[in-house]
């Protein structure tokens, strides 16, 4: 493996540089406060991101992308953003900063307010990885084999940590095992999963599986899950990245495991959703509707389990036992990952709309046409929804309540 090259934290040496400017001071402590809960509160029945920020992929380290915060029926486009690739990670949002990926090899930090640029950062390749925001750094990967640590407020790296290949998958924080330090884990298509420190970048441990990983791990009770091309939901000690279990899910996984308590909730290529239990190594129910692949990530509240499928539909599955509760249809596949706030689920589709739905019932509540494929999953806060497209364009949505 490539050794780990550390960067002193110093101001960024690259063209246009010194026009971009902070306008705002950046607090991380909410942020970090929810990402670095003990594990009594990482195992609770529905981890629940705060209303005024959403500071990594689905929003906690559980991975189950439920928010506190509101959206307004009224949602009206606030502002636009168009960048050189694709977007097709998912944007972090803490203390009035939108920080995103894009295909076209940049990291962009923008304001929540009115999508100005406070900076952006070139990285080695597409970025695809969602970035998590903690502790005044952001961590994310490319596809050109690096994670990156980056200053939040500045963008100047901080530290890289080079892979044998790219990565999709989005980096998830952890305690220590002795609860002094910050700690990430993330998977690569070199087929490792890498835990490094979150402060210097240096390598903890790495796991070796036999395929690519493209999802992030999810992280609860002491174990990270997820799933990979090597058609296993692997479970893996944080304190040592040793192995605790396999459990074959009978076909190929890209999307991420959301945990809740013992039990990982993952769909497959062979048209499956399963949920699973992690300590018994053994299915709990699978769920099968038509034979259309399900590769999204799943949002899992209290009682219910939200994921798309490319036969053009949003499923919602009663957590319990699997059985379908509804189903909400689109006109393209839906690869978006469902975020849900409040009573509300947020989610895009390949007929290139973004869909606000009812989590009671499925009944649609508003959709704005973007015309481009929506693969990107949202990312909200209070009255806010950020989210990007096949187009290029990062979008934030706004209204009143």
């Amino acid at each position: 493996m490539t050794p780990p090259q550390i960067i002193l934290d110093r101001p960024m040496a690259r063209a246009g540089a010194s026009k971009l400017t902070v306008a705002v001071a950046v607090s991380f402590s909410v942020a970090s406060a929810l990402l670095l809960a003990p594990p009594s509160q990482a195992a609770d029945p529905e981890p629940t991101a705060p209303a005024n920020a959403w500071p990594m992929y689905r929003g906690t380290p559980s991975l189950n992308g439920v928010s506190a915060a509101r959206l307004p029926a009224n949602l009206q486009l606030k502002w636009s953003v168009k960048t050189a690739g694709p977007i097709k990670g998912a944007a972090a949002i803490v203390e009035g900063v939108v920080y995103v990926g894009s295909d076209d090899g940049k990291v962009r930090a923008l304001k929540l307010a009115d999508g100005s640029p406070v900076w952006e950062f070139a990285a080695d390749g597409p970025v695809v990885s969602s970035p998590l925001v903690t502790d005044g750094r952001v961590y994310i990967g490319s596809a050109g084999t690096n994670l990156y640590a980056l200053n939040a407020k500045t963008g100047a790296p901080v530290w890289t940590y080079g892979t044998e290949g790219e990565i999709k998958s989005s980096p998830t924080p952890f305690r220590s095992p002795n609860g002094q330090e910050t700690w990430l884990v993330i998977g690569g298509y070199d087929n490792r999963l890498h835990c490094v420190s979150a402060v210097t970048g240096k390598t903890n441990w790495t796991y070796e599986t036999a395929n690519f990983i493209n999802g992030a791990p999810a992280v609860g009770d002491g174990v990270t899950a997820f799933g990979g091309c090597d058609e296993i939901v692997h479970v893996i000690s944080l304190a040592d990245g040793s192995k605790a279990r396999e459990i074959e899910a009978g076909a190929y996984i890209i999307g991420s495991a959301a945990v809740l308590g013992s039990v990982a909730y993952v769909g497959h290529y062979k048209n499956e959703f399963l949920a699973v239990d992690l300590k018994k190594g053994e299915v709990l129910w699978r769920y099968r509707d038509r034979n259309f692949p399900y590769g999204a990530s799943p949002a899992v509240t209290r009682d219910r389990v939200l994921f798309g499928g490319r036969d053009k539909r949003l499923h919602a599955v009663n957590r319990a036992n699997g059985e379908q509760a509804w189903v909400f249809a689109t006109r393209g596949s839906v690869e978006s990952s469902p975020v849900v706030a409040s009573d509300q689920v947020v989610f895009g589709s390949d007929d290139g709309r973004v869909y606000m739905i009812s989590l009671a019932d499925g009944t649609e509540r508003w959709n704005y046409e973007i015309g481009q494929p929506v693969q990107s999953s949202a990312a909200v806060v209070d009255g806010h929804l950020v989210i990007g497209a096949d187009d290029g364009v990062i979008y934030c949505f706004s209204g009143k309540p």
